[in-house]
């Protein structure tokens, strides 16, 4: 046989050639389809990752809110919780006069304190207290020259009890409450050498003072 028979019969003619042709076409539009498969596949993953990430990020958040509130409601307290100090009103006698119940406000005295005053504020309707009697007292305490406060039972909410005219309190307390009813509020101007005296010591209050004392019973 010719030459020409012997390629063709070796698959090396014309249409052997226009088929590899062919093949390689649709070898390269297959491989085309591949990296378009993988390159979707690709930005479908990214894209759930994308929206995982985003699902995640506001779980977070949602939860950080959640923290947030949760402390901010535990740190502060409702105002049912806020207790604010009280003194406790004393028990007043049968029939006394409700300002009792209320701290007074003193001021300073005018002029110069030479003797014992005393002046009922409030009368009271009870029994007139006797020397040697345990009374029960409210009282508040200032200096008669500026009214500045001393000292007060009021502050300590609790009246003070001690015997009265056998030299328990001072001189000023003893004259000047024996004789007092039940009930009242009376104001004792009592110069210092009936007090604590003119230059008093272990921090009592020195010179005249003046005195707010209820008289809530006597037995």
């Amino acid at each position: 046989m010719s030459e020409r028979v012997q390629n063709r019969s070796a698959g090396q003619g014309p249409g052997t050639k226009a088929e590899r042709r062919l093949a390689a076409q649709l070898a390269a539009k297959k491989a085309a389809e591949a990296r378009r498969r993988r390159q979707s596949m690709l930005g479908a993953a990214v894209g759930v990752l994308a929206v995982a990430a985003l699902i995640g990020g506001i779980v977070w958040l949602n939860k950080g809110d959640g923290n947030t509130k949760s402390t901010a409601a535990d740190a502060s307290p409702s105002a049912s919780s806020i207790v604010e100090p009280t003194v406790a009103a004393p028990a007043l006698p049968e029939g006394a006069d409700p300002a009792l119940a209320t701290k007074p406000k003193v001021e300073a005295g005018k002029g110069e304190l030479k003797k014992l005053t005393l002046t009922t504020l409030i009368k009271g309707k009870g029994p007139a207290v006797k020397k040697g009697q345990q009374i029960t007292t409210n009282y508040v305490g200032v200096f008669y020259k500026d009214g500045k406060e001393f000292d007060a039972s009021w502050n300590n909410g609790q009246p003070a009890t001690f015997a009265i005219g056998v030299g328990q309190v001072i001189p000023g307390w003893d004259q000047g409450l024996v004789g007092v009813p039940v009930g009242s509020r009376v104001q004792l101007d009592i110069p210092a050498e009936l007090a604590y005296g003119k230059d008093a010591s272990g921090g009592r209050p020195a010179g005249p003072l003046r005195f707010v004392v209820d008289v809530l019973a006597a037995q």
